[in-house]
């Protein structure tokens, strides 16, 4: 039911602005044409009705129609490159109903003013040329609804009531026809007026779906290859910048190199402070290289604490030493943020590509020496340099043996005694892992446990280290304890847990194993640490903290862990006889444990004059070159028993009570 809001909404411009846009578009192509036609169709008319109309009618009202036309063609031809704004196609379509009412009303008085003049091939023509051109015109206009229909109404309907009013069958008959004509052409316009409108609809739909598509698409890819935190790349995108980098030709002089940085102890400003504080301090990091960067650089962070540089430019051992050196420097610079003053320090690995190099190879040698660096001089930086090309292809064979390794077969265990001084005999041993490969021969200790941490590789070698010590632990007397070193991965993951808490009870008899772990183990995840270790005590285990002093906020662990034993590090007792200052730390350490009810155990003892000195501080569990190196099991097992032989039953007794 028509009323006036849908008749006013009928003959205004849409709201749709991508529907409003296709009409003009459509307006620009079709009504120069539709003016065009009119034009010839008016001059061939009023030329036939010259000496038969007046010349009102067969010359100065049509040269007033052509005029308009001419100038509505002129107006489109000027505009016809211009893009179309939304704007500019509201003012088209809006000029377009305006004028329309204005040139139908125009050409049916013209029409209707002619057809009484001549004769009938002449009035013939008139009726032609009304009902052929209006309906050309409603074609061109069929985008723009209101148009169309304004051109039917006000030129046909007029004519077509003159018609029938002049009682001319054969007018009357022609009216007719006209009527019906325009009254299909009327539906046929409707049905195409709303099919484009639906076409426009869901052209629009498809547009704003590829839109959206290439949105999630382009922020897919945003997330895929940056770091989210600090809106750096991440490192599949530096892999990606390396490899375009390297497979393009530098200029005379110019060389590519990778710099590698990690944060040294970062993960206890999580623990201290909190994530979001973290958080914060690896955003300035990212401000901090970014504003550092040379021109060209790219930077990107890789992990939690790792960060890395491709530079490019001329290349030398010292300018790599001085970018380093200033990056190290801008690291240790004080994190002044809100909630604290955070002071960290960072060691850096640079590596210069060299000609057929791959992303790998130079991304693997900076992160050799970057390792190095975190190893031997933590907090500075180090350049790749020739020697340490045998150094990293033997790692990397070492890596790759290791990692393929029979270790049930190619592992073995040691054990160095632990000596109570108070009791006179050994109440403990540690085991010691030894790996002897088939391809490398005997690999030493320092060299393959590393390597085994940063591979995964530890856990199974801890797994069969502990495997091999419950076997071991059955052949031993009661007093006598096993200890086995557990990495961070080892406490760190849950299945990793699981896994040793399942060898223990697979063992069967009462557990008399102790577990080591060092304070950097316990710094990754100190709550996940803490749940492991309490998972370990149910076993009947005891933990000890290795290398103690030697890490960071020694005391916090000591407090928050359920510690049974301190170890107290080499490095304290090596200066114990003439350095003061060791021997007044070592003191406090000794009057700590026994104020906190738990033992301490001196590592690396190697002289009488030593020992003597821990004595006098209060120490009396040792461990060192002293009182034995590592030896295997069945050395191990005869000291056990010609020590147990020099022992009486009562004495035997009283020494399992006591440890």
């Amino acid at each position: 039911m028509w009323t006036v809001k849908s008749i006013k909404r009928l003959f205004s411009v849409p709201d749709d602005p991508e529907l409003v846009l296709a009409q003009a578009q459509a307006l620009s192509r079709q009504v120069p044409l539709m003016y065009a036609m009119v034009l010839v169709n008016t001059v061939i008319l009023a030329s036939t009705h010259v000496g038969v109309a007046p010349d009102l009618l067969a010359i100065y009202v049509p040269a007033i129609l052509t005029l308009a036309s001419l100038a509505r063609i002129a107006s489109w031809w000027r505009d016809r490159g211009n893009s179309q704004d939304l704007e500019k196609a509201r003012r088209s379509i809006g000029m377009m109903m305006r004028v329309m009412p204005v040139l139908s009303v125009g050409f049916a008085v013209w029409t209707i003013g002619l057809l009484p003049y001549g004769d009938g091939y002449q009035q013939s023509q008139v009726v032609f040329f009304c009902g052929i051109t209006t309906i050309g015109c409603m074609f061109c206009l069929m985008h723009v609804r209101a148009a169309a229909l304004t051109m039917g109404a006000l030129a046909l309907l007029p004519f077509t009531l003159v018609m029938l009013a002049m009682n001319h069958p054969v007018l009357a008959a022609m009216a007719i026809n006209l009527a019906a004509v325009v009254v299909v052409m009327l539906f046929v316009l409707m049905g195409n007026y709303r099919d484009f409108s639906a076409l426009v609809a869901s052209r629009t739909a498809m547009a704003q779906k590829q839109t959206e598509t290439q949105r999630l698409s382009d922020e897919n890819d945003r997330l895929a290859n940056v770091d989210t935190l600090t809106g750096l790349p991440n490192r599949r995108s530096l892999d990606r910048h390396l490899d375009q980098m390297l497979s393009t030709p530098q200029p005379e002089g110019s060389e590519i190199a990778v710099v590698r940085l990690d944060l040294d102890s970062f993960k206890s400003v999580n623990e201290i402070f909190g994530q979001i504080t973290g958080d914060r301090v690896l955003v300035e990091v990212a401000r901090r290289l970014n504003m550092l960067r040379p021109p060209g650089t790219f930077v990107s962070r890789l992990g939690v604490d790792n960060f890395a540089l491709v530079l490019s430019g001329p290349m030398s051992d010292d300018i790599l030493n001085k970018f380093g050196a200033v990056l190290c420097r801008a690291m240790r610079s004080s994190f002044d943020l809100q909630s604290a003053n955070i002071h960290l320090s960072a060691s850096v690995g640079l590596a210069t590509a060299r000609p057929g190099d791959s992303a790998a190879m130079v991304y693997d040698r900076a992160d050799y020496v970057t390792s190095l660096a975190k190893r031997d001089c933590r907090g500075s930086a180090l350049v790749f340099a020739e020697r340490h090309e045998h150094e990293i292809s033997k790692v990397r064979r070492i890596e790759h043996e290791l990692y393929t390794a029979d270790l049930d077969a190619e592992l073995s265990i040691v054990f160095q005694q632990q000596f109570d001084t108070a009791l006179n005999c050994t109440t403990g041993y540690e085991v010691l892992a030894r790996w002897n490969s088939p391809v490398l021969g005997q690999v030493s200790p320092v060299e393959f446990i590393p390597l085994a941490e940063r591979t995964g590789v530890i856990c199974r070698i801890t797994q069969t280290v502990l495997r091999k010590a419950l076997a071991a632990s059955a052949k031993l007397p009661q007093h006598i304890r096993l200890s086995v070193n557990l990495s961070a991965n080892d406490v760190g993951s849950t299945p990793a847990t699981e896994a040793i808490i399942e060898l223990v009870e697979a063992a069967g008899q009462p557990c008399r194993i102790d577990f080591e772990i060092t304070e950097t183990a316990i710094m990754r995840d100190m709550k996940q640490a803490g749940d492991a270790l309490a998972s370990l005590l149910t076993l009947g285990s005891r933990i000890a903290l290795d290398d103690f002093g030697t890490g960071h906020s020694s005391l916090t662990h000591v407090q928050k862990l359920p510690l049974d034993r301190i170890k107290i590090d080499r490095s304290f007792v090596a200066d114990i006889v003439g350095d003061t200052t060791s021997r007044a730390i070592v003191k406090t350490m000794v009057d700590m444990s026994h104020n906190l009810g738990i033992s301490c155990v001196f590592e690396g003892v190697e002289t009488q004059e030593q020992l003597t000195t821990l004595k006098t501080l209060g120490g009396t569990l040792m461990q060192g070159y002293l009182f034995g190196r590592p030896v295997d099991e069945d050395t191990m097992l005869t000291q056990v028993a010609q020590e147990q032989a020099s022992w009486g039953a009562k004495s035997i007794e009283k020494l399992g009570a006591a440890n």
